[in-house]
């Protein structure tokens, strides 16, 4: 059993310096403001928000992103997701879930399940998930987003494609489906490197989705839904006009925690990382100018930055993960003026900003929230599994 999760209540009230290691560390003000000004935004352009739970996996976070209600729907990536949230259907402020991959027939029965307790959306980008669920469909059919892919060829069809005006007419012609929407995920957004290239993106996400809905009569009410953290960021500069019959939606998961991808995109600065992994120095090594911590590839992830390595120390800027095993960490600088036996020693408490928060929170069982003063004031335990 891990540690944490058995003891975690043993150390609300107590300063992050007391924790154990490696411990994932949420700071509470930074993770709601990045929350409040993804809303403002979305309030000032009139547009629906749908965020993704797929970050941190928890009850508290969704509820923050829903606003309490205000917002209604969100996107899960995997069936405990789903079930993690059933409770805040029961608090009455939530309403429906879009299931975010392309349906595969292994996990209908599970979905069709779930949708007892709360509307369940599914996404479809080939003809052969539509003769599924017609295989097995009940007395309800299923509401459907067709995915499209805007660059990043992870999952979708491209509006150029004429797979997809078959996939519109096959879904259009079968009782099992329903046309809800189009997606847009400009997942290749993380790669870019500034303002510019993220408006870009988002311009291609929504006239992708804007194409691809004219495959429906000019009368049909459709959702486009657009939207990756990096997108999301500079969603105030959304200038598209969209016709009387679409709804625009924005969708996002990571931008409550950033990171350095996140960083690296020149969209929010190092002081918008919400989260961090407390480490502890095991050994130094002045030979060869490194030191150990107790934070390898199961806890910080091999996920990758413009920051060179696997993270950086947040209060030694000049020192980052080098290397990693399974369980150690390797920190290292290229600054020949910086000697680890001046900046670490066995036992010092080292915090890392992690590359990919949503890689490196589903490694922890426990969510340690922290104040300004970085006191412990709660635990949240995340989601796990499929």
């Amino acid at each position: 059993m891990d540690y944490s999760l058995e003891n975690h209540k043993g150390f609300i009230g107590r300063p992050a310096s007391e924790l154990p290691t490696p411990a994932f560390v949420l700071r509470l003000p930074v993770l709601k403001k990045n929350i409040e000004t993804l809303h403002r935004d979305v309030e000032n352009l009139g547009i629906s928000f749908r965020p993704h739970v797929k970050t941190l996996k928890s009850l508290e976070v969704t509820k923050l992103m829903l606003a309490g209600g205000k917002y209604r729907s969100i996107v899960a990536s995997t069936v405990a997701e789903i079930n993690g949230a059933i409770p805040l259907v029961k608090e009455g402020i939530l309403d429906e879930c879009l299931y975010g991959l392309p349906i595969y027939p292994g996990i209908i029965p599970r979905l069709a399940e779930l949708r007892k307790s709360l509307r369940i959306l599914l996404m479809v980008d080939n003809e052969q998930q539509i003769a599924h669920l017609e295989n097995i469909n009940g007395q309800h059919s299923w509401d459907i987003f067709i995915k499209i892919d805007v660059g990043s060829h992870r999952a979708g069809i491209a509006t150029n494609n004429p797979a997809l005006q078959r996939l519109v007419q096959r879904a259009e012609a079968s009782s099992a489906v329903n046309i809800y929407g189009f997606y847009c995920h400009a997942g290749h957004s993380y790669g870019g490197r500034s303002r510019s290239d993220a408006e870009s993106l988002l311009n291609v996400e929504i006239s992708h989705g804007l194409e691809a809905a004219k495959l429906l009569p000019a009368n049909r009410n459709v959702v486009v839904s657009i939207g990756s953290t990096p997108t999301a960021h500079v969603a105030e500069s959304l200038k598209t006009a969209a016709p009387a019959n679409i709804k625009l939606e924005l969708h996002a998961g990571n931008f409550p925690c950033n990171d350095l991808q996140q960083v690296s995109t020149g969209l929010v600065s190092e002081d918008a990382q919400a989260s961090h992994v407390a480490t502890e120095v095991c050994s130094v090594y002045p030979d060869r100018n490194e030191a150990l911590v107790n934070a390898g590839v199961i806890a910080l992830s091999r996920e990758s930055s413009a920051y060179s390595g696997f993270g950086r120390a947040v209060d030694h800027p000049a020192w980052g993960v080098v290397r990693l095993s399974q369980e150690h960490g390797i920190l290292g600088t290229e600054q020949k003026d910086q000697l680890v036996d001046e900046v670490f020693k066995v036992g010092q408490r080292v915090n890392l900003f992690c590359s990919h928060a949503c890689i490196t929170a589903a490694a922890f069982h426990v969510y340690y929230v922290v104040d300004e003063n970085n006191i412990v004031r709660d635990t949240w335990v995340p989601w796990k599994g499929w």
